[in-house]
């Protein structure tokens, strides 16, 4: 045998090896805007499409307006004509809020709907006031909400002065995609006491209308292209007039006789008394309940909840400009919507509606549910709540729908916005550790501490936090009740502070800057710029 001289001869490279899975499917590369969207931010559906579905816009903000009112009023020691006031006060400024969004807000298609945030600092003035002698319940009822339109109107300055002062949009960027999964996700996971809980209180109403929407809208729509794209635009409209007929059918016929006075409430038909003491006519007014107290106690609980639904609606509003094909919402274009939030705080005390608003997660589920983010729609739904407001029996009408059957429509709306929220880390490295640890960590967290807070609140609305500041408690337990408060909490001090400058391109911050800024992306303009020629009637520091 004859040794090769060759003592250093170097072996044939080695082939890399395809990725894992690479060979077995597709890899679907991430992408800025939804493919399956029928009309995006600025294309409309026809006329009458557009029309049934602001009706239905209208009709799914409704739920949360009953629930706000029907948990409130009695409290108050308000009665049932008491109560569609105030259901008609909140349809108003609602529609007012969001006419006022969607035109020189953050103009994306976001119905602006009564906030629980703002419930616990609301129980708490009611709580506040409870020992004091009223000549009757109803004048209880209207001192307390002349107490709640004066916190509501000196609390309104607090998103006035973060919004208008851009110090919102400054604290936004420092947002990353990895934080925005954990705020997104919780804006609709956070909800889920709304959910399935809700339904639960009456069984055979709720779970029908989970069922049979989720088969109609689903399922039934493939079984024709004609049916397709009718069901999957107005199932809901179908499956709300099918389990609501269901329900004063067990009603009319006494299945709800001898069963206990909670079962009642939920189930029938005719337990609201909206119908019977809602005035035919009847416009709000600035003062139409007196004139406002004003009392520093109860201000800074309304501080707390203002500062929430800043939270909220920005999770809310990233969200929907997903949904709405659009780009994500610049920092200039989040400043002036919350600014203009506390503008809308300040009519709602104004005008005297019970709490203020907020993004209605819901109507962004809507969005993804039906595929049409068109802002015309939205815009038309105003005319839809302004409409029933003023005519208390029309709107009586609908407000009577039994809230299990709402209840089934938030379990998919909330768990859309949810899942939209997933969406978000393809934008990101999802095999980075660090990325996955601060995302556990705020998901969990953002869930987790509002539960404990929630769990630990009392019918007065006093929670955990309890020091000699009344003022001091109110202000934590609103805020850490709230889940996307929390999460933008956690995660953006975890994003910002744990090898944040090593890890800038594991964060999404490449394509998360242009989107933040004004001029970053050409697409911010066409999604975001006012309409005709407002923008040159407002100060530049205001846009």
């Amino acid at each position: 045998m004859v040794e090769t001289a060759d003592h250093h001869h170097q072996p044939p490279p080695t082939q890399m090896a395809p990725p894992l899975g690479a060979s077995r499917g597709p890899v679907f590369p991430p992408a800025e805007q939804l493919q399956q969207l029928h009309y995006c931010i600025h294309s409309n559906p026809s006329w009458l499409q557009t029309v049934i579905l602001a009706f239905q816009h209208y009709i799914v903000m409704l739920g949360t307006t009953v629930m706000i009112a029907t948990l409130l009023v009695p409290r108050m020691g308000g009665n049932h004509g008491d109560k569609a006031r105030v259901i008609q006060a909140l349809l108003f400024m609602s529609g007012v809020n969001t006419l006022l969004q969607t035109l020189i807000g953050t103009r994306l298609p976001t119905v602006m709907g009564p906030s629980f945030a703002y419930v616990i600092p609301v129980l708490s003035i009611i709580n506040d006031l409870s020992d004091d002698n009223f000549t009757s319940e109803h004048q209880r009822f209207l001192h307390t909400m002349r107490a709640i339109q004066g916190s509501l109107i000196v609390s309104s300055i607090v998103n006035i002065v973060i919004g208008y002062s851009r110090v919102w949009g400054n604290f936004t960027r420092l947002f990353s995609p990895v934080v925005i999964v954990p705020v997104v996700c919780v804006v609709g996971l956070g909800l889920f006491g709304r959910g399935f809980p809700q339904l639960g209180n009456c069984v055979e109403i709720g779970l029908p209308m989970l069922i049979i929407l989720v088969i109609s809208q689903q399922y039934l729509k493939r079984i024709h292209p004609i049916a397709h794209s009718i069901l999957e635009r107005f199932a809901l409209l179908f499956c709300i007039g099918f389990v609501w007929a269901f329900a004063a059918i067990l009603t009319v016929a006494g299945a709800y006789n001898n069963v206990r006075e909670q079962t009642k409430q939920s189930c029938r038909t005719d337990r609201s008394f909206l119908l019977s003491s809602a005035p035919w006519i009847k416009i709000s007014y600035p003062f139409q309940w007196g004139a406002p107290i004003f009392r520093a106690s109860h201000v800074f609980g309304m501080m707390g909840a203002a500062l929430v639904s800043s939270a909220e609606s920005t999770g809310t509003f990233f969200a929907a400009a997903r949904l709405a094909g659009a780009t994500p919402p610049p920092a200039h274009v989040l400043s002036r919507s919350i600014g203009l939030q506390g503008v809308g705080q300040l009519l709602d005390g104004i005008f005297g509606a019970a709490v203020g608003t907020t993004a209605s997660v819901e109507n962004v589920g809507l969005l993804g549910l039906t595929h049409v983010g068109s802002r015309r729609v939205v815009q038309i739904s105003t005319a839809f709540m302004i409409f029933f407001s003023i005519f208390g029996k029309f709107g009586a009408f609908f407000a009577s729908i039994p809230l299990p059957i709402f209840a089934a429509i938030y379990c998919v709306l909330y768990g859309l916005v949810a899942a939209i929220g997933v969406s978000f880390i393809q934008f990101a490295n999802n095999n980075s550790m660090r990325n996955i640890y601060i995302l556990g960590l705020s998901l969990f967290l953002g869930i987790s501490i509002p539960q404990y807070f929630v769990m630990n609140t009392d019918a007065a609305g006093h929670g955990p936090v309890k020091t000699g500041g009344g003022w001091f408690n109110d202000i934590l337990n609103t805020l850490f009740s709230s889940p996307p408060a929390v999460a933008m909490i956690v995660g953006t001090l975890l994003d910002n502070t744990l090898e944040a400058k090593h890890t800038v391109d594991d964060r999404g911050i490449p394509w998360w800057v242009p989107f933040q800024n004004r001029k970053g992306d050409s697409r911010n303009e066409e999604f975001y710029s006012f309409p005709l020629r407002i923008h040159e009637l407002i100060p530049t520091r205001f846009l």
